[in-house]
């Protein structure tokens, strides 16, 4: 398979782009893990990736490990397992851009094998020494999240909050130098997406003053990505459950694309879709 071309992608598909977000997991922080419940994970994966693309998705990601604090950590076999099997199942049903969430070098390749077209990683490359290798070899696209955490804080019950002194300037300062990170070791720098990780070794204000100021992040060479979908910020403010967070991450969806930001990755695709169709409307007029 040839590489996906984003450059090329994101020029023929203007506007924000919704990715829709794939559980292969039986302990989500949104209790949307498709192994949450009896039967086959691959035939559910496969009608909710109809669905989502029936309600306005123009991407998906697929995960095999959750990232929610206090989950258990799983090996890169067990993830690959979960994983490639669904890939392949989607991939089947649509030619859309498939991302791979993992922080494993053996699981980004697996999945490329097996349709995968970008590598979504929380830890931008720093959890497996050989992600960046897998990344530069497949000259794929990847997805860079900025996290002051370590991998072993997602033990915890949460992720502790890094210290800021400007939030804003900081994160879109160390999303750039992963960026350099990356083309330092062979990555194109239009296969870099960034993300500023809403959630990740912030405090409540943090995430929500790089949602207000999402602008200073989106003014550079790489689209950027935000992951906002039903994160506890919300259940903080609007003290609900993650299930009940649909309309207010549509709205935040829509508040960040509204500064520039390229693709929303959200759980519910209807509700943002919805949203990003006005920010869309409003733009042209």
């Amino acid at each position: 398979m040839a590489p996906f071309n984003l450059k090329h992608w994101l020029a023929a598909h203007p506007g924000p782009q919704v990715m829709g977000i794939i559980n292969i997991t039986p302990d989500s922080f949104s209790g949307d893990g498709l192994m949450d419940s009896d039967g086959d994970a691959v035939q559910r994966a496969g009608q909710q990736a109809r669905q989502m693309i029936e309600e306005g998705a123009t991407m998906l990601d697929v995960g095999g490990a959750s990232t929610r604090p206090g989950s258990a950590p799983i090996d890169a076999e067990t993830e690959i397992s979960r994983v490639v099997p669904v890939i392949q199942a989607i991939r089947a049903l649509t030619n859309l851009p498939l991302s791979i969430d993992t922080s494993w070098g053996a699981v980004a390749e697996a999945a490329l094998q097996a349709g995968a077209t970008i590598v979504n990683d929380v830890w931008a490359m720093q959890h497996d020494a050989t992600m960046t290798q897998v990344v530069a070899r497949w000259q794929c696209p990847i997805i860079l999240m900025h996290n002051r955490s370590s991998p072993q804080h997602v033990a915890g019950a949460s992720y502790a909050p890094a210290t800021y002194h400007d939030v804003v300037a900081e994160v879109r300062a160390e999303v750039l130098a992963l960026a350099q990170r990356a083309e330092d070791v062979g990555i194109l720098p239009e296969n870099i997406i960034l993300d500023p990780g809403i959630g990740f070794g912030k405090s409540v204000d943090d995430n929500l003053r790089l949602i207000k100021h999402a602008r200073a992040l989106t003014q550079g060479k790489y689209p950027l990505l935000y992951g906002l979908s039903r994160k506890s910020f919300i259940g903080n403010v609007l003290n609900v459950p993650p299930a009940q967070r649909d309309d207010a991450t549509a709205t935040l969806n829509a508040l960040v694309a509204l500064q520039g930001a390229k693709i929303l990755r959200t759980h519910n695709v209807k509700k943002t879709a919805e949203s990003l169709a006005l920010v869309n409307a409003m733009t042209r007029v």
